[in-house]
């Protein structure tokens, strides 16, 4: 038996960190943090730049104790082998991480079909030869692929660069491995079914992308036999929006019915808590649209994790995730008693608010250009980058700087396309107003904004219900001239409708 190894001090401190930064959330400032100390790099490197090295630091070191043959955990004890097996863990995952971003790729375009993965015999067999066991390297396997995929659709789908989208992404991250990913890997890898997600926010904002990305980054067995993931991870995430359908159809989309249950039911037809895989997620949007008797039936599932098809009397089994979104205001409509209390509590084991562009370009200025750029990109290629700037002017130029954006990303998705087509976009009047009172309010509760742009908001709302600069000017003691420069400075630029 080989004799039993200790780490030197100067290896424990820099492993040790190691450590430290493989259970850290990789969208926070601690994470950030961590790998400046690993790297040895200064302030001024890029996010990217500072990543490269500190892989590069801990590959080399590695590299090393495995030269010593000190690479092998089973001859450590005690803190230090927790130390190298993290470290380990930590290497291993790094080396094949642009393996693991090309398969997601190539399982995107395969779609429900799982694909067969080409290396992981080179990572099983290389956790097993430093001291993993063979389930332990599976399942380390199996979680590598996770952390790829969420920080994929965490990173890729909700970019921004405003404070609010940062802690956006970090909530996310916590909400599929917790807020320790210690607790994730010995006890809740296999058990997060019973975590609830509610998302709230305003319409357009980007729940649905939201929802996508916890939905996407479930865990996912291996199967060494067959040499493929369990399943897809694209038939793992099942939207469905339960304000398109009328209540008689909606009990059917989400449980299902026999054949016969009632006029129509032609065949039996399986809804969508049966189709959910058990690592599967369902999303629930518009959930603050449905009746109390269907809040009712979901409650029951959500408790019991069963249910039956209507028209029949089997009982069966829900196994995945329930993530659910809504923009309406659910304290006020628990006040009024049009949305159940216990159901509430069953869906809030985490609630994320979405921020609104209003707020995010509040807080970054360069928020708009990013997203424009992104929007230009997808619509017509790399090329799209290069017109963002003249969009952005163009935007900025009709609507003013306090334009609320009521409609959010979805709205600027399509003033950015009907400025390409007249190379105006004058925005939604309506949804101004209305974004211009909440922002009002908002406002004066944090006092977060100058008198002069609370007189100019004023106005504008004044002007909108009353129709005339003389009108506003009556009400407010000030002059038409003063009037009409406060409803311009606020409003979308258009004709001047007096």
């Amino acid at each position: 038996m080989k004799p039993t190894l200790k780490l030197s001090p100067t290896d424990r401190e820099f492993f040790a960190t190691v450590a430290r930064a493989a259970f850290t959330n990789p969208f926070s400032r601690e994470r950030v943090e961590f790998d400046r100390q690993i790297a040895g790099a200064a302030q001024a490197v890029s996010r990217d730049e500072l990543i490269t090295r500190t892989i590069a630091r801990v590959e080399e070191r590695v590299r090393s104790l495995m030269a010593a043959g000190k690479a092998d955990l089973r001859r450590y004890t005690g803190e230090d082998r927790e130390i190298v097996r993290t470290v380990v863990l930590f290497d291993v995952y790094h080396r094949f991480r642009f393996e693991f971003d090309a398969f997601i790729l190539r399982q995107i375009e395969a779609g429900d079909t799982p694909c067969q993965v080409p290396f992981a015999r080179d990572v099983l067999a290389g956790l097993v030869a430093q001291g993993i066991g063979s389930d332990d390297a599976r399942r380390y396997f199996a979680i590598f692929y996770q952390i790829r995929r969420a920080f994929y659709f965490i990173e890729n789908s909700l970019t921004g660069l405003a404070p609010s989208m940062d802690t956006l992404r970090l909530n996310l991250w916590n909400n599929v491995f917790t807020s320790d990913i210690t607790w994730y890997e010995n006890h809740l890898w296999n058990r997060m079914e019973d975590f609830s997600t509610l998302l709230l926010g305003e319409t357009g904002t980007g729940k649905g992308a939201a929802a996508a990305a916890i939905g996407r980054s479930g865990f996912i067995p291996f199967d060494e036999r067959k040499g493929c993931f369990s399943e897809s991870f694209t038939r793992n995430f099942i939207p469905l929006n339960l304000s398109q359908y009328p209540e008689s159809l909606l009990e059917s989309e989400l449980f299902g019915h026999k054949k016969g249950a009632f006029t129509g039911a032609i065949e039996n037809h399986q809804g969508v808590f049966a189709r959910c895989t058990p690592h599967g997620s369902i999303f629930l949007d518009e959930i603050g649209d449905v009746s109390i008797p269907v809040q009712i039936k979901l409650l029951q599932i959500l408790q019991e994790r069963t249910f039956s098809p209507v028209g029949g009397h089997d009982r069966l089994r829900f196994n995945g995730r329930v993530i659910a979104a809504t923009n309406r205001p659910l304290d006020e409509m628990r006040q009024q008693g049009q949305f159940r209390d216990d159901f509430y509590y069953r869906l809030c084991s985490d609630i994320i608010t979405v921020p609104s562009l209003r707020q995010r370009v509040q807080e970054e200025p360069k928020e708009l250009e990013m997203l424009v750029g992104g929007i230009l990109t997808r619509m017509i290629g790399p090329e799209g980058k290069s017109m963002a700037e003249m969009v952005c002017e163009g935007i900025r130029r009709d609507l003013g700087p306090h334009y609320p954006w009521k409609g959010n990303v979805r709205e600027l998705e399509q003033a950015v396309r009907r400025f390409i087509l007249s190379r105006h976009y004058h925005g939604d009047r309506q949804g101004a107003c209305s974004g211009l009172r909440e922002q009002l309010c908002v406002d004066i509760e944090t006092g977060t904004t100058d008198a002069q742009t609370l007189l100019a908001a004023y106005c504008s709302l004044l002007h909108q219900r009353h129709g005339t600069y003389e009108e506003v000017a009556r009400r407010t003691g000030l002059d038409r001239r003063t009037v009409k420069k406060y409803i311009q400075r606020t409003a979308p630029a258009g004709p001047d409708v007096e």
